[in-house]
Order: structure tokens, then C-alpha cells, then sequence
């Protein structure tokens, strides 16, 4: 074609160079390869990236969104404007671009086969197992007999062999890192229902990468019969080699990468240069590079530090950057506008409803058969009819191999595009897993109770290592030697689900114990967090049971709610979304870490604490003979102070530590500042009541010589001699305080803050001022939602942002 071009007067596009001298030297950026890769980058981003904000209300996976970035990109959409793609995207920029694209596929195809655990496949059930027999054969057989249609219509003249093969692996492919998002985003993974689908994804995605290789061995444009052959016996040896060597030398690396240390960048060179090296004897094979990266991500030993390492330096640039590119290569070889005609619609339907019912239906019967219940079922089959940027890897490599002409390429395209758009909202639909019950009434929501010598049930949160520290020491102080049934702490990891490969790594183990999951069984060193808790746990003989949580910010409170409730948690206790500098103020650690503690104020099924952490017993577990704390109880009045109250009490069982109570009373002779309430009038007289009965053990312990309990009465006259003995108070470890205090002292004090979820008091003791205490704030379980924080929260958000900088 090139020789007869040059005959006629036409000369081929010259090369791009990769970088310009600058427009004041003449030149135009975007006639160079790297000024127009960098421009088409941030294009892609700033598109996939609105799309999927767009989306988001939908709980539409990012991948939705980045298909239809790279469809509206293309000649389907901008792409109609010549001077668009002139500019954008010339045809002399095409290689550029799908090279970035397919080393962005190479590493994904790593990172995909990091996810996979072959040995959790060995342990699949025979149900899970027979799902995914069904969830592939079913759609795979009627993707032939689709097949043979097209080629009668719209697909003359191709290798029929591998059209056929490639039609029954596109129509029977699941998207196993979709799915799991979806799962996640639903709440469904510990489910048995999620439980079986991702354990049949699992299934379905090794058989479908299996067939695939076999139609592009198929799909080789050689005339000899025996090529075929040939690539595929040789892509055989390639994975046997594979299994024989990687292993071995990758163990190896693992065990000399230490919990805690930094990995050798030399092992993650050479593991980088092992995927690229393996993806190019693949190719070289006759087989796509991603085959080759696919199986060394897959022999990888997934125990230790090792992998973690590899999935945080591969997987923000290849899925931020250079993943993008492949669903705009994608969407420049897709044109809508090729499916025209009643003909190509009616075969567009015709792909769908196949697509769909060899999956659903396929996956529903075979459920049932093995006694699923009927919504589960279909749900199931839903979920199974996931596709992805997995449908098309596998499209884009049958378009290059002329295996699929434009319009067949479009239709199928359209078809992953609505299979996977439609899965979350009929899943929804048809299974709406009700909202776990609630453990039937146990007593114990409140740490005040008439029973002060039954078990203490906490439910700890923590966000990360810098949390646990003040947690141990504050589990120590709460466990009360004297008690007869003890203390039994539930710590819950709160972990966000993010788009990144490194959540699915999560979900796998989520998917393996449960969500939120218990810790269970053998653990490698790796899991820090847990060897903390049962090395305090072997030395106090608490009972601490680690968890943890995995679910987006939006939806996080409800894992914690649901998490207290089935635990039987008398308090909740969470980390303030700020910590402290070394100047000793506070700084915001993460703003949606305090929505997240608003909705559980709200929806909280026991008593809420909210601590300020400054160090609580330093940065390391004080053992119980070392223990020495000064605790200190502001007692106002109302339900949230004698929560405090009951807690400071139990605490001040603890031979290491001394409670000091100061309850705040209105100086008799008070001309002004403080208003007195009549209390004859007043419907509080019953709360005043309960409040001299809360303090009254307290007088009593006292009165007994009981030297680790100190009980002071402050009169005040206004609010400033309040902050004042507030101030004088905290010079002690840890501070318990009711959020929203009661009495005539308290609504004095009552002004807006900087939070509100804090109450008055504890937004106080936030400031500089108050800078060496600790302080939990608590909120006692009502029975009821009746707090209002929204408004209050509203209110403060434009101080929120000031505070976050």
C-alpha cells in the first residue's frame, strides 16, 4: 500500500518527534509525541474522572464511567469533528498512544493476577464451582449461535473458527475487580450470595483468560494449520516454566522483605522487569503481552510484605494514568454510527438479550438447583453478568486481529457498556437484602447501669497505627480489676474502599473472613495491628477481638452501627478526626473521618465516645503494674454526664489509676452570669434527681476512705470562672465529659463551637489552652434518634474547610 501511495504523489506521515524546541522557536507542541501524550493524558483524567464524579449517585463503577469517556472521545461523539481528533488525536499519534495504553494493560494484567489466589480457588465449593460452570458454558454456547448470525450479516469473510471462540468468551466473561467493587458498594461480600459470586468469578476469570489465548492462537494470520497449534503448545510450556521457576525465586525475595522496613527497590526493578520480560516472550509467542504479566502476577506468593509493596508502587500510575489511555484507544476504534439500520439494531438487541440470558438464566437455574433461594438466584445472575475493562481487553484484541470488523466491535462494546451499567440497579431491585436485624433487646447499651459488676462490651475504632497506642492504654484503664465478668473489646479497623487494585486486595480478605471480619487463624507478621492487640490481650487477659471494617466513606457508619449492635457494645468509642502536632494543637487528619462520627452520633444502637487523643500514656502499651493515671470527670448534670460519670467509676477500679469528680453547682448568692432555674417549675426535677443518685456512690466511695476517688464541688458565678476551673482541671491524663451537659452552669457555658458533635465542653477542651489531657466525650445511648447535628453541622462547615487548612 505504501510503494502504491508514493507512486501516486502521496507521501506517508513522517514520524513524530518526541519533544519541541517551543512555540518561540516555531514550533507547535502538538506536532510533537510528547507535548500531545501529556495533553491527551490530562484530557482523558479530567473527562473519566467528571464522568465517574457524575455517576457516582448511581453507585456506578469507575469503569462505567471510563468507557463512556473513551466512547465520547472517539468517532462516536467529539470524534465526528475532524478537527478535533486533527488536533487530539491524529492518526500519526495512534502508536504513541496505544503503546502507553497496552504498558498500562501489562501492568494491570499484573496487578489483576496479584488479586487472584490460586489456592482460595482449590478451596472453591462444589455450589461456587457449578455456578461457574453454568455462568460460562450457558453463555458461551449461545454466543456461537450468535455468531453464526453475524457472520451471515454483518461479519463476512473472518476466521471463523476464532470468531466463534471470541464470541463465546466475550458473552461469558465476568469482570472479577468490577464485581467486587459492586459487591462492595451493595454491602454484599459477606453475604453468601457475594460470597459465591466472587468465589465463581474467581473461577469464571482464569477459564475465560484460558479461552482466550486459545482464539488468539486461533486467530493467528498464518495459512499454515499447524500455527495455531504451535502457539498455543508453546504458550503451554511458557506457563509450566512459569510455575517451575517464578515461584521459588519470588519466595525468595519475599522472605528477605521484613514487616516494617522498606522493600529493596532492587526486588521491585527486578519483579518489574520480570513482568515486562515475560510479556514480551508472550507476544513473541503469538500470544499478547498481558498473558505473560498476567501468570507472573498470579505466581507470586501473596504472604508478607512483598506483594503489598508491588501494589503500592504499580497501582496509582497504571490505573490513574496510564489505564485511561486503553478505554480512549478503545473508544477511537468504536463508532456508533457504524450501527445503523433495523438490521444492526435488532442483532445490538439480539447480543444483549443473549448476553443476558445465557448469564442470568444460566446462573439462576443452576443456583436454584443447588437450593438457593430465588431472589438470591437471579441476583446471582445478575451480578455474574458483570462486564468491564476485562470485555474489552478481549474486545480490542479481536478488532486487532480482524477477528471483529467496526460494527460488530461497536455493538459489542454497547453491550459490556449496558450489561454492567444495569447489574447494581437490579440487584437493588430484585434483592434488597434487608437491613441486618438488630440482636434481640440485650440490656447493656449504656455503661450506667444498676448492675455495675456485669461485662463492659466496647466496640474500638481506629483508622490507622497512629490510633492504637492511646487505645491500648485506654482499653487498660477501662478493664476494672474488681469486676467479676471484665472487659471485652471489639477493635474495628476502619478501612476505606477505594477504585484502587489495592481495595480488591482487601475485599479478598474481607471475602475470606467475613465483613467486618474476625482475625482469625494463622497470621503472618505482616498484620501488625493484630499482633499488637493479642500481645496486650496475652499480658492483661482482656478479651480483645480485632476487626475490620471495609466500606466507603458515605456508608461507613452503618459497618460501625451494624458492627456495635450484633456485638452487643455498651459504648462506641472513636478517633477525633484531628491529632495532635508537636506544638500540641490539633490538626485535621481527615474531614470525612467527622462526618463519619455525626452519623454514628445519629445512628449509634449504644453510647457514643469521642476521644481527643494527646498521647494518652505515650506512644507504647503501659503494662497494668505501671499504670498511673489521673482521671478526671466534669460532672455538669444530664444523661451524657453521669455516662461519663459511671465510666470514670469504673476506671477508678483500676489500682493504677485516681478519678477526681468535679461537679459544677451556680454560687447561691449569683447577682448575674449565670441565670438560676427554678427547679420547683421546672420539668428537670427528675434529671436532678438521677444526678444526686449518680453521685451519691461516688460521696459514698469517699466517705469510706477510698483514696483513689476524689470528689469536689466548684461554685461558679459565670461562664469565665467555668472555662477557669475547666482550665485548672486538666492538668491530668484523660478528661470524661457528657457531650451535651445539663443545669444551670452547663447552658451558660452552651455556645456554638467549632464542634458541635463535641457538645460544649469537649469543642472547649479542643483549644490550645487545654493541651495535656486527653479527653473522651460521651454521649449516652437514649433509645431514640433525637439528635438533630445536621443543622449544627451545616452551620459549621464553612469553619470545617478553614480547619482542614
Amino acid at each position: 500500500m505504501a510503494s502504491n501511495a508514493t507512486t501516486v504523489g502521496h507521501a506517508c506521515p513522517s514520524p513524530m518527534k518526541a519533544t519541541s524546541n517551543g512555540i518561540f522557536q516555531g514550533d507547535s507542541p502538538i506536532d510533537f509525541a510528547l507535548p500531545l501524550a501529556s495533553l491527551q493524558i490530562c484530557v482523558v483524567i479530567i473527562l473519566t474522572r467528571g464522568l465517574a464524579f457524575l455517576l457516582r449517585p448511581l453507585r456506578q463503577p469507575r469503569v462505567i464511567a471510563e468507557i463512556i469517556g473513551g466512547i465520547l472521545l472517539g468517532p462516536s461523539a467529539l470524534g465526528r469533528s475532524k478537527r478535533f481528533l486533527e488536533v487530539m488525536f491524529p492518526p500519526k499519534s495512534q502508536t504513541v498512544l496505544d503503546t502507553l495504553a497496552n504498558i498500562g494493560l501489562i501492568f494491570f494484567m499484573f496487578l489483576v493476577g496479584l488479586e487472584l489466589d490460586i489456592k482460595s480457588l482449590r478451596r472453591t465449593g462444589k455450589k461456587a464451582l457449578s455456578i461457574a460452570v453454568a455462568g460460562i458454558s450457558v453463555p458461551f454456547m449461545l454466543g456461537i449461535g450468535s455468531s453464526f448470525i453475524l457472520r451471515e450479516s454483518i461479519s463476512k469473510g473472518v476466521n471463523g473458527a476464532a470468531f466463534l471462540v471470541f464470541m463465546g468468551v466475550a458473552l461469558s466473561i465476568t469482570a472479577f475487580p468490577v464485581l467486587a467493587r459492586i459487591l462492595a458498594e451493595l454491602k454484599l461480600l459477606t453475604t453468601d450470595i457475594g460470597r459465591m459470586a466472587m468465589s465463581a468469578a474467581a473461577v469464571n476469570d482464569v477459564t475465560a483468560w484460558i479461552l482466550l489465548a486459545l482464539a488468539i492462537a486461533l486467530s493467528g494470520s498464518s495459512h499454515s494449520p499447524l500455527a495455531p497449534f504451535w502457539v498455543f503448545l508453546c504458550g503451554c510450556v511458557f506457563v509450566i516454566c512459569s510455575r517451575l521457576i517464578v515461584p521459588p525465586i519470588f519466595k525468595l525475595m519475599a522472605q528477605r522483605c521484613h514487616e516494617g522496613e522498606p522493600v529493596d527497590e532492587t526486588y521491585i526493578c527486578a519483579t518489574l522487569t520480570v513482568v515486562l520480560a515475560a510479556g514480551f516472550i508472550t507476544d513473541v509467542i503469538g500470544i499478547h503481552a498481558m498473558f505473560g504479566a498476567f501468570v507472573v502476577g498470579v505466581l507470586i506468593p501473596k504472604e508478607g510484605p512483598f506483594a503489598g509493596a508491588l501494589v503500592e508502587k504499580v497501582e496509582d500510575l497504571v490505573s490513574g494514568i496510564f489505564l485511561p489511555l486503553y478505554f480512549v484507544s478503545s473508544g477511537l476504534k468504536t463508532n456508533v454510527a457504524t450501527i445503523k439500520g433495523l438490521q444492526s439494531w435488532g442483532l445490538l438487541g439480539l447480543v444483549t438479550f443473549t448476553a443476558c440470558f445465557g448469564k442470568i438464566v444460566g446462573t439462576a437455574v443452576v443456583s436454584l438447583a443447588c437450593k438457593v433461594p430465588k431472589k438470591e438466584a437471579f441476583a446471582l445472575g445478575f451480578l455474574m453478568n458483570t462486564k468491564g475493562l476485562v470485555e474489552l481487553i478481549v474486545l480490542n484484541i479481536g478488532k486487532d486481529r480482524k477477528v471483529l470488523n467496526d460494527q460488530v466491535f461497536a455493538i459489542m462494546v454497547l453491550m459490556a457498556l449496558f450489561t454492567t451499567f444495569i447489574t447494581t440497579p437490579l440487584v437493588l431491585a430484585i434483592y434488597k437484602p434487608a437491613r441486618r436485624a438488630r440482636a434481640a433487646d440485650y440490656k447493656h447499651r449504656t455503661i450506667e447501669r444498676k448492675n455495675s459488676k456485669s461485662q463492659l462490651r466496647i466496640l474500638a475504632c481506629f483508622h490507622s497505627t497512629r490510633n492504637i497506642p492511646s487505645m491500648i492504654n485506654l482499653f487498660e484503664a477501662s478493664r476494672g480489676v474488681q469486676k467479676s465478668e471484665g472487659l471485652c473489646v471489639y477493635a474495628l479497623h476502619l478501612m476505606e474502599l477505594s477504585e484502587r487494585p489495592s481495595a480488591i486486595l482487601m475485599v479478598r480478605k474481607a471475602r475470606k473472613n467475613g465483613l467486618p471480619f474476625w482475625n482469625k487463624g494463622i497470621r503472618s507478621g505482616a498484620d501488625r495491628i493484630v499482633v499488637a492487640f493479642e500481645a496486650f490481650q496475652q499480658l492483661s487477659h482482656v478479651s480483645v477481638r480485632p476487626m475490620t471494617s471495609i466500606s466507603s466513606m458515605s456508608d461507613m457508619h452503618e459497618d460501625i452501627c451494624t458492627s456495635a449492635d450484633s456485638k452487643r457494645a455498651a459504648i462506641i468509642i472513636l478517633p477525633f478526626h484531628k491529632h495532635e502536632r508537636l506544638d500540641g494543637t490539633l490538626e485535621t487528619t481527615r474531614s470525612d473521618f467527622r462526618w463519619v462520627n455525626k452519623r454514628v452520633l445519629e445512628h449509634a444502637p449504644c453510647s457514643v465516645g469521642i476521644l481527643i487523643d494527646r498521647g494518652l500514656g505515650g506512644t507504647t502499651h503501659v503494662s497494668a503494674s505501671n499504670v498511673s493515671y489521673n482521671i478526671t470527670v466534669l460532672f455538669f448534670g444530664g444523661r451524657d454526664d453521669r455516662e461519663a460519670l459511671a465510666y470514670g467509676a469504673r476506671m477508678a477500679e483500676h489500682p493504677g489509676i485516681r478519678l477526681t469528680v468535679i461537679r459544677f453547682l451556680v454560687e447561691p448568692d449569683t447577682a448575674g452570669g449565670i441565670t438560676t432555674v427554678d427547679m420547683v417549675e421546672n420539668p428537670n426535677t427528675t434529671l436532678r434527681s438521677m444526678d444526686e443518685e449518680a453521685l451519691s456512690d461516688v460521696k459514698l466511695n469517699v466517705l469510706s476512705q477510698d483514696d483513689s476517688i476524689k470528689y469536689e464541688e466548684k461554685f461558679v458565678r459565670s461562664a469565665t470562672e467555668t472555662i477557669a476551673t475547666i482550665r485548672e482541671s486538666s492538668r491530668c491524663n484523660l478528661m470524661l465529659v457528657g457531650r451535651m451537659p445539663d443545669g444551670e452552669v452547663a447552658v451558660a457555658l452552651n455556645r456554638s463551637g467549632d464542634c458541635p458533635e463535641l457538645g460544649p465542653v469537649g469543642s472547649l477542651l479542643t483549644t490550645s489552652d487545654f493541651s495535656t489531657a486527653s479527653v473522651l466525650v460521651i454521649q449516652q445511648y437514649s433509645g431514640q434518634d433525637s439528635l438533630n447535628l445536621v443543622s449544627e453541622m451545616e452551620e459549621n462547615s464553612a469553619g470545617m474547610d478553614s480547619e482542614a487548612n
